[in-house]
């Protein structure tokens, strides 16, 4: 094994980006800041990301149903199966389960009597609100909260600007810029 402490010298990389801006050639400034963030980046992930579990508490195909009628609105489950491309039973099977969990519930169609509708209660909604957080609020609170407001505001200022400038690059060479997908550095 190797020497106590390397793994963690390691990591703490210096980012200090004081003077960006400074240096007259933009695009070996823009290397530079890209550097000190690529730095950055590991170690707030690392100290903030979900280790919750998240993923265990329901199966891809129920995520799927709750995530599509998030989507789509309230549906029927023949249509939910239509969509899903999946058999009706399955489809029914899980919508059963997640109304059991409190996620989904069932209503008559106002417009159509004979039909019931699937659409997610409050509890639905809430849990894909929490199932599609990457980093812990929680975590991220308690850091913010030693931060200065002007910090505060910095950050995610910066990181909205980072996005934006994303997606225009993405807009100017044909890219879908709301893709999260990672393209090859042209």
């Amino acid at each position: 094994m190797g020497r106590p402490g390397r793994w963690l010298a390691a990591v703490q990389i210096d980012v200090e980006i004081d003077g960006a801006g400074d240096v007259p050639d933009e695009e070996q400034d823009a290397v530079r800041v890209s550097r000190a963030f690529e730095r950055a980046y590991p170690q707030a992930y690392l100290r903030f990301h979900r280790r919750d579990g998240k993923h265990s508490e329901l199966s891809a195909a129920s995520r799927a149903v709750l995530t599509h009628l998030a989507h789509t609105g309230p549906l029927t489950v023949g249509e939910m199966a239509q969509h899903l491309d999946r058999a009706q039973s399955v489809v029914s099977d899980i919508v059963t389960q997640l109304a059991a969990k409190g996620l989904l519930a069932r209503e008559r169609d106002p417009a159509n009597g004979r039909r019931t509708l699937v659409w997610l209660t409050d509890d639905g909604l809430a849990f894909l609100d929490r199932d599609r957080e990457v980093l812990s609020v929680d975590l991220l609170a308690r850091a913010v909260a030693r931060m200065s407001p002007q910090d505060r505001v910095a950050l995610v200022r910066g990181v909205r600007a980072l996005v934006a400038a994303d997606d225009e690059d993405r807009r100017t060479t044909g890219e879908n810029p709301t893709s999260p997908t990672r393209r090859t550095p042209t």
